[in-house]
């Protein structure tokens, strides 16, 4: 069975362009993001490490770390540091993970089981490889969002769904569709509407099972 919503983050330790990592550890106690991409020097992926690159102070002041999975080495991922570097106009600080042995690919689910990749494989040998987990505190994962090849990640909206995951972890809350901070949020269905107003304030209801509250 894959990975589900709320499962714990396979732990792993791996090598990267910043060093040994253990996954856990490195998480600390705060949120991360791990990414992963088909192959270093490709279009599509330049332009996604590119996005992070220029999003790291939105990460830091949401407590996240960001890490990004490639099935290249150590050595490709410094060489294409700098391509990285020169699109985003900004440095790429992030680890990224060599994952040459396809580990950390098949802890994730991101290949099946049985996958072998000789030397010379191209991105789309491992087109499979293209996911985002946004992984808690408690090191449970809390999102994932899978890309097919020939579509780019839009990090703004990862960013935006690491804000609601954050507004409402812990919280008998939700977010309403298209949500973005600062709008109401929902009241989950275990408050009635006198316990809500008792814990948030007025109380919208809209519908007896749809009910928002400012946060």
């Amino acid at each position: 069975m894959g990975l589900r919503i709320n499962d714990t983050a396979p732990d792993f330790t791996a090598d990267s362009t910043a060093g040994e990592i253990k996954f856990h550890d490195w998480v600390g106690d705060g949120y991360a993001i791990l990414f992963s991409h088909p192959k270093d020097f490709t279009p599509v992926c330049t332009t996604e490490f590119s996005a992070v690159a220029q999003l790291a102070p939105e990460f830091e002041k949401r407590n996240t770390k960001v890490m990004g999975v490639s099935v290249d080495s150590v050595e490709e991922h410094k060489k294409w540091k700098a391509d990285i570097e020169k699109v985003a106009g900004a440095p790429a600080n992030f680890p990224i993970i060599d994952d040459t042995s396809l580990t950390v690919s098949k802890l994730y689910d991101m290949l099946p089981a049985e996958a072998y990749m000789p030397d010379g494989r191209t991105a789309a040998d491992s087109a499979s490889v293209r996911t985002t987990f946004i992984v808690g505190p408690d090191k449970k994962i809390r999102l994932m969002i899978i890309y097919p090849m020939t579509v780019g990640r839009n990090f703004a909206e990862i960013l935006r769904a690491l804000d609601a995951v954050q507004a409402t972890d812990g919280q008998p809350l939700a977010t309403p569709a298209d949500w973005v901070p600062g709008q109401d949020v929902i009241v989950g269905l275990s408050l009635t509407t006198e316990e809500a107003k008792a814990k948030y304030g007025d109380v919208d209801v809209k519908l007896p099972y749809l009910r928002t509250v400012k946060v």
